[in-house]
């Protein structure tokens, strides 16, 4: 059978409610679509002789574009006919618009992890690594080119991440997203085509589970506050998580660069290491005793508050990432420790301290002063963060059917 391309409005309209033109590729009776970027009123369609009427302002040009567009993908259907191509509408979809460039999604992933190491990311240069060992497991080569990435790509993928890898689905999800950060990043500089772009609407959807998080109470906090019987290293791994908590839950990362000359007339003035966002913070009495307990250590007005970064070679960014990670793993077993100690059954970990300070705040702080205290770029980043932690319009509201 013989395959077709028309020229259509598609009935799909966008946001400010116009439709986009499109080219439509027909064989074996499925259809599939390259949509060419312009969106009109239904008004300004002529059905019938399929071209936009000269009611549009821009009638002219956008025949002009659908005429050579049209006569583009027609020459090239006659090419794959002439070299006796038997393929479905996507197939040949895929063969119109495949990129001329030969760079694979390989190639890419690689510029990619060598940038995260240049611009000292190294936590995300490894978590990505690892993500691309999947993929290279899945495809077993590296000659992985963009347009065979499509959603059957994408479904076995998945199953093999989830089967055979026995990723979590967050995890397998992940893999996912980092697809798409390479897949978008090879479109802007169109090795990749748009055309050929697996994800969004009707294609693969990229879908995290719902996690929930649990932090400690005011009187579990209370417990860690005042627990006796502590080693000096877990007094230390405490202090450390406490002065988290302390301030929103700060990142340990964050934690472990505070140095004394950022305390400034009871303030804490810091820029974040996610996003490098500035933030200053009034000092809680609570902090200012701790930190205090480090006072005899310090060396120079510069210098780390807690210890861990105080033999690390900051300007080298490997060096960095091991020292934070070998105390993070520290502070999280110490932690195990304290909690028992202090006759708390729940798991404790750094992450724990960020949790913590949200369920407490449950919904007596308003989102936007949230939102400063958490760091976050976007509001509605801390309005569904923020949403793990209140529960009680949905408490009361079962309270109200069987309080009889």
């Amino acid at each position: 059978m013989s395959s077709s391309a028309k020229i259509v409005l598609r009935k799909k309209p966008n946001a400010k409610g116009l439709y986009p033109i499109a080219i439509r590729i027909t064989k074996y009776r499925r259809s599939t679509y390259k949509q060419l970027g312009h969106y009109i009123d239904l008004d300004d369609w002529d059905e019938k002789n399929i071209k936009v009427k000269k009611s549009h302002p821009n009638a002219k040009s956008l025949n002009s574009l659908i005429s050579s567009k049209i006569a583009e993908v027609r020459k090239s259907l006659i090419e794959l006919q002439n070299e006796s191509k038997d393929a479905s509408a996507r197939q040949i979809k895929t063969e119109i618009y495949k990129p001329t460039s030969s760079l694979t999604f390989f190639d890419y992933a690689k510029e990619h992890i060598k940038a995260l190491e240049a611009e000292g990311k190294i936590n995300r240069k490894y978590t990505d690594s690892a993500w691309l060992s999947f993929i290279k497991r899945f495809y077993k080569t590296e000659q992985l080119t963009f347009q065979e990435i499509d959603e059957r790509f994408l479904g076995k993928l998945k199953v093999f991440l989830k089967g055979k890898s026995a990723l979590t689905e967050t995890s397998t999800m992940n893999v996912m997203v980092f697809i798409r950060l390479i897949y978008n990043r090879a479109i802007k500089d169109k090795v990749a085509s748009k055309e050929l772009y697996p994800f969004g609407n009707g294609k693969f959807k990229i879908k995290f589970p719902e996690t929930i998080k649990i932090g400690l109470t005011q009187n579990e906090i209370k417990k860690c506050e005042t627990v006796q019987n502590l080693s000096k290293v877990e007094r230390h791994s405490l202090n450390v998580w406490l002065f988290s908590f302390y301030f929103a839950g700060m990142r340990v990362s964050d934690v472990l660069f505070t140095r004394w000359s950022q305390i400034v007339d009871g303030r804490f003035n810091y820029r974040m290491g996610k996003n490098s966002k500035l933030l200053s913070l009034k000092i809680p009495q609570k902090a200012l005793q701790l930190i205090e307990q480090y006072q005899s250590e310090k060396r120079f007005d510069d210098d780390f508050i807690f210890p861990e970064m105080k033999k690390a070679d900051v300007e080298n960014a490997k060096d960095v990432y091991n020292k934070i990670k070998v105390a993070t793993k520290k502070f999280n077993d110490n932690l195990k420790v304290i909690t028992e100690k202090a006759k708390i059954k729940k798991k404790v970990t750094m992450h724990i301290a960020r949790h913590s300070f949200g369920n407490i705040a449950g919904d007596s702080i308003h989102p936007l002063m949230l939102q400063k205290l958490y760091r976050h770029s976007d509001l509605k980043t801390t309005i569904k963060y923020q949403a793990n932690f209140i529960h009680k319009e949905a408490d009361d509201a079962l309270d109200s059917v069987l309080n009889f």
